[in-house]
């Protein structure tokens, strides 16, 4: 699946459309919303500490012809090809914890879901408090499917920055999609608009238009006026 961030524009067809927090209700992305909202980046594109550029699933399925599309074998001889200069480096400094995140990042980027997962917890074994990395290894396990799993690893980030935008914006859609828990992701939401005061107003109003959405599904004309009262920014 194309690694997209969510957009209030790309959710509402999908909500009004589809059944009530079914598994399609949102369209996710292979990253969820990780580093969407600041720094407007996302778990398909290689953090900042990396400079190599992956081959996404828009690559692979849409932005090229019919007889030139890369098959995801492909993607992933490719990436193996990506990680090997880093993996040699990881030979000789096995603690580096950006050459960890990098090559999980490679392998998150071509579904390779559970060898991201093994690469953000050795990273998270030498810094465990890092919660960009946690963050990371969220989706790396949603998307292999723990959502138990997923959820503890967004709660732990949130007990070492309990305002973390990222992982309050991730925790709400997995409690959306995964468990079919609107409540719950509100409630992350909620905490998460609260929290970051300097938001800026756009990623602001993609996370009031998830929110008004969900309450229109859920019939909740009251709640969204208590959102933005909560919010402080009319």
């Amino acid at each position: 699946m194309t690694d997209e961030t969510v957009t209030a524009s790309t959710a509402a067809p999908m909500l009004r459309a589809a059944p009530v927090f079914s598994v399609a209700l949102i369209c996710l992305g292979a990253g969820l919303g990780i580093g969407y909202l600041m720094r407007g980046s996302q778990q398909a594109v290689l953090p900042a500490i990396g400079s190599a550029h992956p081959v996404t699933q828009t690559d692979a399925t849409t932005a090229k012809p019919m007889s030139h599309r890369i098959t995801l074998e492909q993607m992933r001889q490719m990436a193996d090809k990506q990680a090997a200069p880093l993996l040699e480096k990881l030979r000789t400094n096995p603690n580096d914890t950006g050459l960890l995140v990098q090559v999980g990042a490679i392998y998150h980027t071509t579904h390779r879901f559970k060898e991201a997962a093994d690469y953000y917890n050795r990273a998270l074994e030498i810094d465990p408090k890092d919660v960009a990395i946690r963050t990371k290894l969220a989706s790396s396990l949603y998307r292999n499917g723990d959502i138990e799993g997923s959820i503890a690893q967004l709660n732990r980030a949130l007990t070492y920055d309990p305002g973390n935008a990222n992982a309050l914006f991730d925790l709400g859609m997995i409690k959306l999609q995964g468990k079919g828990d609107p409540k719950g992701a509100l409630a992350a939401w909620q905490r998460l608009l609260k929290m970051n005061p300097q938001l800026s107003a756009d990623r602001r109003a993609t996370v009031l238009k998830l929110m008004a959405d969900v309450m229109t599904m859920m019939g909740d004309q009251h709640g969204m006026e208590g959102a933005r009262s909560n919010d402080g920014h009319q």
